[in-house]
């Protein structure tokens, strides 16, 4: 680390200075807030919406991050975002979903008009204007810097930032070959939690909490790290071979109606055919059929149905993957067969922030289906969620509440179960430090990755 990038390190409020250790400040500090809102919300790549939510010309989303707000829109050369604000006094043009194509953005205040390519087609009374103010170069809506990955839509505020997929690393790789951009919606739901959007990003960075959190799937966990006390493993839990895949295919369907789109329904279905499966008599060798039959079904089923599948044995071989994988800052995809869960986190105060789920399948290419054009918005202790966020969300405003309790300092980490946590912590340093955007990349390449991951050297 050179002298520089220490000196600017050093003038970070509340820096990670010891890796198992992160200041309890992070979490609720006004001016911690306010710096990341300047330093690192303006410079990093940011999923804006799925490319499903905007499927026909003139189709529109709103994004929006702290004050800025961001249009998404599909025009005839592709999808492009522009900043959100008419350009003659400012008032926002769009709030949520539409469709563009006939009428183009109208200015509810004075009646200005854009097409969907940003172009400006019409200003009332446009003889009243000076001619220089109304150049086109002044007036068109100004676009904001986008790029396309996973089936989403990702922006950057940053002209300067290295592209998206540089950014991201190797973790492209690895659910590229899991068709990650031919997912489509199940169901989208959304919640506004008491709590700052590191602290909700962090209950999924390790599964050192399933334990205590989610008793129902540490139960069914035959290969679990932890047993009844917390320090003995439980490879088998006396279980035969027969028990062994039914308690198997028990967990996954426990996951899959707590956990909806990380397994899904039909891949129940499939797995559920296996019960009566034949297996070797060692209840581990049994465990390992199990999967084998498992993956090589739900791919014969998934192609059978006529959906995108990728050959699940094959790419889990070839490309091994974490059930939760992080792309910083603020999204999480979670794999397990074909089909998968996704996060996505946005502050909206130093205390609280925009907590949105979706349940993502392989559905078969041109299959009806009322895909949603807006996340579900429910109380966060709704128990119309799916029960293993409703059992996370029962703990979050508890942990916000817990920091100002008295006493508590630091986020006490685990070298190897936590590290994600103090990975991208510390890159959240790097950002706030204005180091150069090269290192951020390296280190951003470094902090992609699977839950209970090691702490890592990230560059800095």
């Amino acid at each position: 680390m050179t002298q520089d990038t220490q000196a600017a390190l050093a003038k970070v409020p509340h820096r990670v200075t010891e890796p198992k250790l992160i200041p309890a400040e992070r979490y609720y500090d006004e001016d911690f807030f306010k710096q990341e809102n300047e330093k690192l919300w303006p410079h990093v790549w940011q999923m804006a919406c799925r490319l499903e939510e905007i499927p026909h010309i003139g189709d529109y989303t709103e994004y929006t991050i702290l004050d800025k707000s961001v249009i998404v829109v599909r025009t005839k050369d592709g999808v492009k975002a522009f900043h959100n604000a008419c350009r003659h006094r400012g008032v926002q043009l769009v709030e949520g979903p539409g469709n563009c194509a006939k009428t183009g953005f109208i200015c509810p205040f004075h009646g200005w008009r854009w097409n969907a390519e940003g172009k400006n087609t019409f200003v009332f009374g446009k003889a009243i204007f000076d001619e220089a103010l109304l150049d086109h170069a002044l007036i068109d809506l100004p676009q904001v810097r986008c790029e396309f990955w996973a089936g989403c839509a990702f922006i950057n505020f940053d002209d300067d930032a290295p592209g998206l997929i540089e950014s991201l690393g190797p973790v492209v790789d690895i659910l590229d070959a899991r068709h990650v951009d031919r997912l489509k919606m199940d169901w989208w739901y959304g919640t506004v939690l008491p709590t700052n959007w590191k602290l909700a990003m962090e209950a999924f960075m390790e599964g050192y909490h399933v334990m205590r959190t989610h008793p129902q799937l540490h139960d069914l966990m035959p290969g679990n790290s932890y047993g009844p006390d917390g320090n003995e493993p439980i490879p088998t839990r006396n279980m035969d071979s027969r028990m062994m895949v039914n308690n198997m295919i028990d967990f996954y369907a426990r996951l899959s109606s707590g956990m909806a789109g990380m397994v899904h329904q039909t891949e129940v279905d499939v797995i559920e055919k296996l019960r009566d499966m034949e297996v070797p008599e060692d209840p581990m060798h049994a465990l390992g059929a199990f999967f084998a039959k498992a993956q090589a079904d739900i791919t014969a089923d998934g192609l059978a149905r006529g959906a995108p599948m990728f050959d699940i044995p094959k790419v889990n071989q070839e490309k091994p993957f974490h059930d939760v994988e992080f792309m910083f800052p603020h999204f999480f995809l979670l794999p397990s067969f074909a089909a998968m869960s996704s996060y996505r986190i946005r502050p909206l105060t130093a205390e609280t922030c925009l907590f949105e789920i979706w349940s993502l399948v392989l559905r078969p290419e041109g299959e009806d289906y009322d895909t949603p054009k807006a996340p579900t918005m429910l109380p966060y202790d709704s128990e119309q969620f799916p029960e293993i966020p409703m059992q996370d969300y029962s703990n979050l405003p508890r942990q916000q509440r817990g920091l100002h309790a008295g006493g508590f300092t630091h986020m006490r980490l685990s070298h190897e179960q936590e590290g994600m946590i103090s990975n991208y912590q510390r890159l959240v340093d790097g950002y706030l430090a204005g180091l150069d955007a090269e290192t951020l990349r390296k280190g951003q390449n470094a902090v992609n990755s699977g839950y209970n991951a090691p702490i890592v050297d990230i560059g800095f």
